[in-house]
């Protein structure tokens, strides 16, 4: 049974897959998932997929799309996920995360005690006394601050490098 109306399209060769046809997806989970959504109209279009998801034990399983287009929320297309706090911000909520989070945040060390004590060690032949542990790991804690105001500014979930900010007169 097939019908006219197209439901989705090939995730490989992008040919209409249409209601009420047989279509096959991936067996393996993360292939599955609606965010990834992976259909193939074909067993010959999921073969083209293993190479690049390097599965273990894949196999095809066959599926009937549905005979009716499933209902829409809208007609417009959606708009990327936009972060919206529930308070206007204040003027000082530009220079530190929200204060409910940090009252949440334990303060624990951040810094490797026994790599940076080696680091000083082979760089200068000094030892390291455990006091400067806090004071680092305050700094590490601005910086990990800017990162995600620079993250959330850009309306992300990830912190990358380019969030962080760049160090003052030197190189990274």
């Amino acid at each position: 049974m097939s019908s006219d109306v197209q439901w989705r399209r090939c995730s490989a060769c992008k040919k209409p897959i249409f209601l009420g046809a047989t279509y096959y997806v991936c067996s393996v989970s993360t292939c599955n998932q609606k965010r990834t959504g992976l259909a193939f109209c074909d067993v010959s279009c999921w073969e083209v997929h293993l190479p690049i998801a390097r599965h273990r034990d894949p196999w095809a399983i066959d599926k009937v799309a549905p005979t009716r287009p499933e209902p829409q929320a809208s007609a417009a297309p959606r708009a990327r996920r936009r972060i919206v706090p529930k308070t206007p911000p204040s003027p000082s909520a530009s220079t530190s995360p929200p204060a409910a989070k940090n009252a949440d945040v334990p303060r624990e060390i951040l810094v490797v005690a026994s790599r940076l004590k080696d680091y000083v060690k082979q760089r200068s032949g000094f030892n390291t006394s455990e006091r400067v542990l806090d004071p680092l790991s305050d700094i590490l804690r601005e910086v990990c601050d800017e990162a995600i105001r620079n993250a959330t500014r850009d309306e992300r979930r990830t912190l990358l490098e380019r969030d962080v900010p760049k160090r003052r007169g030197g190189s990274r």
